[in-house]
C-alpha cells in the first residue's frame, strides 16, 4: 500500500520547450570525456594514463580517500587526453571511442542470493558505487557508514523535466534486480517516490515503500520527500540513487556488463524539436544536439534550468545527467524593466506581475538576472517556495558567515544544492544560493565528518 506526500509550498516554472514522447537514435560520439567535477568531493588517483586502451567498465581513475571507489569508462576506446587545470588537478578524460562497444565482462549475478558484503564488493568493482549518493552533504557515498534507509525519486518535478514514466518503460526486470540487490545494503526501508497519477515501472517492484507525492516543485526533489517520509538527525546517514542509475546497476546485475546508456530529453525553446534521444554518459552535445538547435545566443545547460551545468556546445553530458536544456541567453538590458507592468515572465510577487494569473501559461524565459547582486533583502518570499520545516533565510546566512553550529542547528544535515534553487530563482536579492550552500557542507563535511 503505497502512502501519499502532498507538497503545498513550492512554486512549478513552466517553460516552452517540453520533450516530445518519441525516442531518436544519435550518432556514437567519436569523444566521451569524464570530468572528476561531476563527482564532487571526489580527489581523482589516475589508473588510466594518456594512451591506455579500455574498455566500457575498465577503472579511469579512483577515489584517493577510499581506493574501493572506482569510475569507470563509459565506453571502449584508448584515452587520448588527460586536462589539466592549475596544480595538475583532473579537469577531464577524454576517450576516443571504437566503433563497436566492448564491455569488460563483470559476470551474471543473482541479486537474491548475493549477500549486503558480496553486493557492496560488486558495486566496487564494477565501478557502480559512485551511482549511490548520500545525504547529509550529497557527495558519493561513504560505504563505512550504514544507511538507515535509501530513497529512489521516480517523480520530476523540475522545470522541462524528463518524464521518467516515459524514459523508463520496459526496464522493470532491470529496476528490480537493482533493487533486490540494493535493499541488501540497509536495515531499513528502500523508498521509492512517484507521481500520484503516474503509472510509473517503479510503482510495481518488490520490496520497497511506495509514495505518491504530489504538489508544486520541489516536491520532486529527493530532500523534500526524506524529510516527509524519514527525516535525517546528527549521525545518520540515508543514500540516494536516481531511476536512470538503478537501471544501469540491474542491466549490469543481469548481463555482467557496464552500460552507461541512458534516454536523454532535449528541451527547451532553443530547440527545434524537443526530443528524447539515447546517449551514453559523457557524450558529446554537439553530437546529440546536430540540426536541432538554435545556436544563436543560446544558453547550453546539462541537466534542468534551475540546477544544471552550463555547457558549451563542444561540452559534454554530466555523468548523472539525462537532460539537455536550451534557453536563450539573458545578455541583454530591459530599459525601465524595474518600473512597467511585466506580463512575459513568472514571479512569486504581484508587483506589476501578472503571472498569478495565468497559472497554465507557458513562458520563454531567458538567463537574465533581472537584476544585480545586492545585499538580503527580508522578504518572506523564500518560505512561500521552501517546503523543507526549516528557516531558508537563517541557514543561507548561517552558511554565508559559516558558523557550524547554527548550520546544524537550522538543519544543514538535511539538504543539498539543489533545494535552494526555487530560492535563488525568486531572490529580490540575486545571491548565488546553491553556491552558498555547497560550499557551507564542503565545510560541514571537512569539520564535522
Amino acid at each position: 500500500m503505497s502512502k501519499d506526500i502532498r507538497i503545498k509550498k513550492g512554486l512549478d516554472i513552466k517553460l516552452v520547450g517540453v520533450a516530445e514522447k518519441n525516442i531518436s537514435e544519435v550518432k556514437r560520439s567519436a569523444i566521451y570525456a569524464i570530468k572528476p567535477e561531476d563527482f564532487h568531493g571526489i580527489i581523482p588517483k589516475l589508473v588510466a594514463k594518456e594512451g591506455a586502451e579500455v574498455k566500457a567498465g575498465e577503472v579511469l581513475f579512483y577515489s584517493k580517500s577510499d581506493e574501493r571507489i572506482l569510475f569507470p569508462s563509459p565506453v571502449s576506446g584508448k584515452v587520448v587526453e588527460v586536462i589539466r587545470g592549475s596544480r595538475r588537478k583532473v579537469i577531464a578524460i577524454n576517450i576516443a571511442a571504437t566503433a563497436t562497444q566492448e564491455y569488460k565482462d563483470f559476470g551474471t549475478k543473482d541479486a537474491s542470493n548475493m549477500s549486503a558484503e558480496e553486493v557492496k564488493n560488486h558495486l566496487f568493482a564494477s565501478g557502480c558505487w559512485p551511482f549511490v549518493k548520500q545525504r547529509p552533504f550529497d557527495v558519493v557515498a561513504n560505504p563505512n557508514q550504514a544507511p538507515k534507509a535509501i530513497f529512489v525519486s521516480a517523480y520530476a518535478s523540475a522545470p522541462l523535466a524528463a518524464d521518467l514514466d516515459y524514459t523508463l518503460a520496459g526496464k522493470e526486470p532491470e529496476l528490480q534486480s537493482a533493487i533486490t540487490a540494493i535493499s541488501k545494503l540497509t536495515e531499513g526501508k528502500v523508498h521509492v517516490s512517484v507521481g500520484a497519477n503516474s503509472n510509473s515501472p517503479l510503482s510495481k517492484l518488490n520490496g520497497v515503500e511506495l509514495h505518491k507525492v504530489s504538489g508544486p516543485h520541489p516536491s520532486g526533489n529527493v530532500s523534500t520527500q526524506i524529510a516527509q517520509i524519514n527525516p535525517i538527525n546528527k549521525g545518520e546517514v540515508v543514500w540516494v540513487i536516481t531511476p536512470q542509475d538503478l537501471v544501469i546497476i540491474g542491466e549490469l546485475l543481469l548481463t555482467g556488463k557496464f552500460n552507461a546508456t541512458r534516454t536523454v530529453a532535449l528541451t527547451g525553446s532553443q530547440f527545434s524539436k524537443p526530443h528524447y534521444v539515447t546517449a551514453i554518459a559523457g557524450a558529446s552535445v554537439s553530437d546529440l544536439t546536430k540540426d536541432n538547435l538554435n545556436t544563436d545566443n543560446t544558453r547550453i545547460i546539462s541537466g534542468n534550468v534551475l540546477s544544471g551545468k552550463q555547457v558549451k556546445e563542444s561540452g559534454f553530458l554530466g555523468f548523472y545527467d539525462n537532460q539537455i536544456t536550451a534557453i536563450p541567453e539573458g545578455n541583454d538590458y530591459e530599459f525601465f524593466g524595474w518600473n512597467k507592468p511585466i506580463f512575459n515572465k513568472i514571479s512569486t510577487s504581484r508587483a506589476l506581475t501578472f503571472s498569478w494569473l495565468t497559472p497554465k501559461k507557458k513562458y520563454d524565459l531567458n538567463t537574465n538576472t533581472n537584476g544585480e547582486h545586492r545585499a538580503f533583502v527580508v522578504t518572506g518570499s523564500y518560505e512561500e517556495v521552501f517546503p523543507l520545516d526549516m528557516y531558508p533565510m537563517q541557514l543561507l546566512k548561517a552558511f554565508m558567515y559559516k558558523d557550524l553550529d547554527e548550520m546544524e542547528a537550522l538543519g544543514g544535515y538535511e539538504i543539498a544544492p539543489e533545494d535552494f534553487a526555487l530560492t535563488e530563482f525568486i531572490c529580490v536579492s540575486k545571491q548565488p544560493h546553491q553556491k552558498i550552500i555547497r560550499e557551507g557542507l564542503d565545510l560541514m563535511r571537512e569539520e564535522l565528518g
